[in-house]
């Protein structure tokens, strides 16, 4: 059962004809050690099995080759990426836009979207607009951003301090 010839693999384990090393630690399709051998030989053990002499670990010495079917190891592979792909939370940065005057109704209802947003694993982007004469007083943006930092104490550490950005005063709380 010869193969017609394949360019050899970019991405992905190296098998049969293309392993460089001139013996191979091998291992059968039933995961039995058979010890160390000559590639050509293992190769042709795995071809009379109907399988491809597969490497699975490059880098130990010497590599270690499994009895496989390079198809299906590949599929499987791709698969298990994927799952942790879909898996993976990716972490996004909620803005809450606040005026340094701001209501206390206005206050508690934008500290409910910080608690929901820290709650749900997200960082969150606190930024304050001053506009016209507001500019002038900064301790009050400063004042309001101190009042937050203490109201986000229990589930939120502040990844970036309060800094001002030409009329705005920004800060950046993350999830404990």
């Amino acid at each position: 059962m010869r193969r017609p010839l394949q360019a050899p693999p970019m991405n992905g384990p190296r098998f049969n004809e293309f392993i460089q090393s001139p013996k191979v630690r091998v291992i059968d399709h039933e995961g039995e050690n058979l010890g160390v051998m000559y590639t050509r030989e293992a190769m042709e053990q795995a071809n009379e099995l109907g399988l491809d002499l597969v490497e699975v670990s490059p880098n130990a010495d010497p590599p270690v080759a499994k009895f496989l079917d390079v198809g299906k190891f590949k599929y499987e592979a791709q698969k298990k990426a994927n799952l942790a792909r879909k898996s993976q939370k990716t972490q996004e940065i909620k803005e809450i836009k606040m005026r340094p005057n701001i209501d206390d109704h206005d206050y508690e209802t934008k500290m409910k979207a910080v608690h929901k947003f820290i709650g749900e694993g997200d960082k969150v982007k606190i930024t304050l607009r001053f506009r016209g004469r507001e500019l002038s007083h900064g301790q009050l943006g400063m004042a309001l951003l101190k009042r937050v930092q203490d109201d986000t104490v229990e589930d939120a550490k502040i990844e970036s301090y309060p800094r001002m950005e030409g009329r705005q005063m920004l800060m950046v709380l993350s999830p404990k």
